[in-house]
């Protein structure tokens, strides 16, 4: 898990929450897979012009985002919803689909679009062998975790939730190498800032490339 600190601007954030208030949305249920469906109880923003103005948006600020990318390893993005939480709304433990339009997803996200005084309860959670891990983000915020991790919503009990979630293919499929890759890349950056391009600084770099070479999906 890794949260990305303002994914979007207060500006762009605000801009996604007007957009949003004039969609039109649909009972949640209908996209989750059958066990899921039975614990999903939310809405989703209808398939239209502003949901593909909204993943535009959203797919521009994760395009720029440094950590985004290094952590990733982004192919594609395979899919992108605008979900909203009202009083009673909640959504059971679940797993994320592995494969969906008809490509492996490796990762999920959740960009937070209401501020966390805006609602009560509607903590994302992580069910992890070590305890739960509750999430609840300032808008403009957004949390990257594996998607085979075990997770839920807890109920909103007061006020309104709205997230954008989106699940992502990365080149390498592999989560602990995707994590070594990381931490190259965060002790090149910082070889690199110290020394310039220095022979540290090339092995790194080198070792790195190569190593994406090798696990890179095509």
């Amino acid at each position: 898990m890794i949260e990305l600190e303002n994914l979007c601007s207060p500006d762009e954030v605000a801009a996604l929450a007007q957009l949003i208030s004039r969609g039109d949305y649909a009972d949640g249920g209908k996209t989750a897979g059958r066990a899921a469906r039975q614990v999903k109880l939310n809405e989703q923003l209808k398939t239209g012009g502003v949901l593909d103005t909204v993943r535009q948006t959203v797919q521009r600020a994760l395009d720029r985002h440094p950590l985004y990318k290094a952590w990733a390893q982004p192919k594609s993005t395979i899919r992108m919803l605008v979900s909203r939480y009202e009083a009673g709304g909640a959504y059971g433990a679940h797993v994320d689909e592995p494969v969906m339009s008809g490509k492996r997803v490796d990762l999920s996200f959740t960009l937070f679009l209401s501020p966390p005084d805006g609602y009560e309860g509607g903590e994302l959670t992580l069910i992890e062998p070590g305890g739960a891990v509750e999430i609840k983000l300032p808008a403009g915020h957004a949390v990257l975790y594996s998607t085979h991790a075990l997770h839920e919503v807890k109920p909103v009990t007061s006020g309104e939730r709205l997230a954008v979630v989106g699940w992502v293919r990365s080149f390498i499929r592999s989560p602990q190498q995707r994590e070594i890759l990381f931490e190259m890349d965060i002790a090149s950056r910082s070889v690199f800032e110290a020394q310039g391009k220095s022979p540290l600084y090339d092995t790194l770099a080198k070792n790195r490339a190569n190593l994406m070479r090798m696990w890179a999906d095509d």
